[in-house]
């Protein structure tokens, strides 16, 4: 299926898409956050997709959100005042949910910076699980340079990423946050020269946790993601029901098997995923 915005290929059981305007600076248009979503989902729910990774074309990675969505009456209608709030609200939580597709992945998602990651991009790459960077690459919470509150997940996000302290520094001020400084926060994992260097040791990254079991990749990333939003207690009470159904001995028997054998084990993919009835 071809995208207006991406392009998406699969190799090796690592989804790639890679943002595809760049000459628009990969603005997010509403075609964006209609495709997004469903390509996430679709990678997710194929069982044979381990890890997507989130790249772009261009000088820059996104300059964040497109004019076009703000146009007109293309967020909330037109009309009585209440009733177009309230369509404001659900357009708000629809955008939410372009990213919030990451979080819901049973897969883990890396995003491969390069440039500017403006605006809507930095909202974005707070939902991936892992965040890698070019030497030239830079991150801005832009809305509060428009007179606006960024309402798509950084706020909600970064403070867990980073110091909340430091997080509110950059989304009261609107400055640049550079990505040597990124990774000193230990919001991005690591900083590469260029971006061939770049996408060549994400995939690097990718192809390891590849290797790895999907099922126990998937039960992992759901336990770190919980225990964000949850105390310990209940981080541990999770742990203790998913394991009840999903840890069973196959992947562990393979794993040991192959150590006595001297050789890379080899898991099972996920099952695919039948979302409604069809």
């Amino acid at each position: 299926m071809s995208h207006r915005c991406f392009t998406v290929d699969i190799a090796d059981r690592v989804g790639h898409i890679t943002l595809a305007r760049p000459d628009e600076l990969n603005t997010m248009i509403p075609a964006f956050w209609r495709e997004l979503p469903a390509i996430v989902n679709e990678l997710s729910d194929s069982g044979d997709v381990r890890v997507i990774v989130v790249s772009s074309s261009g000088k820059h990675f996104t300059a964040g959100m497109d004019l076009s969505v703000f146009g007109g009456d293309s967020l909330a209608g037109a009309g009585e005042v209440g009733r177009v709030r309230a369509n404001l609200r659900l357009n708000v939580l629809h955008l939410q949910e372009a990213f919030t597709a990451f979080e819901r992945a049973r897969v883990p998602v890396i995003a491969a910076v390069q440039g500017g990651c403006i605006g809507g991009g930095v909202d974005m790459v707070c939902a991936c699980d892992m965040r890698y960077a070019t030497a030239d690459a830079f991150f801005c919470i832009q809305e509060i340079n428009i007179g606006m509150t960024a309402d798509v997940g950084t706020l909600q996000r970064l403070p867990k990423l980073i110091p909340e302290a430091i997080a509110r520094e950059y989304a009261y001020t609107g400055r640049r946050l550079l990505a040597a400084r990124a990774h000193e926060l230990g919001f991005v994992n690591g900083v590469y020269g260029t971006h061939d260097q770049m996408i060549e040791g994400v995939m690097a990254v990718a192809g390891e946790i590849a290797a790895r079991s999907p099922l126990a990749v998937w039960g992992s990333k759901e336990m770190i993601t919980y225990a964000r939003d949850h105390s310990v207690a209940d981080g541990l009470n999770f742990i203790a029901t998913w394991q009840t159904g999903m840890f069973q001995p196959a992947d562990m028997t393979e794993a040991f098997v192959a150590r006595a054998e001297k050789r890379n084990p080899s898991y099972d993919d996920l099952h695919a995923v039948r979302r409604g009835l069809e």
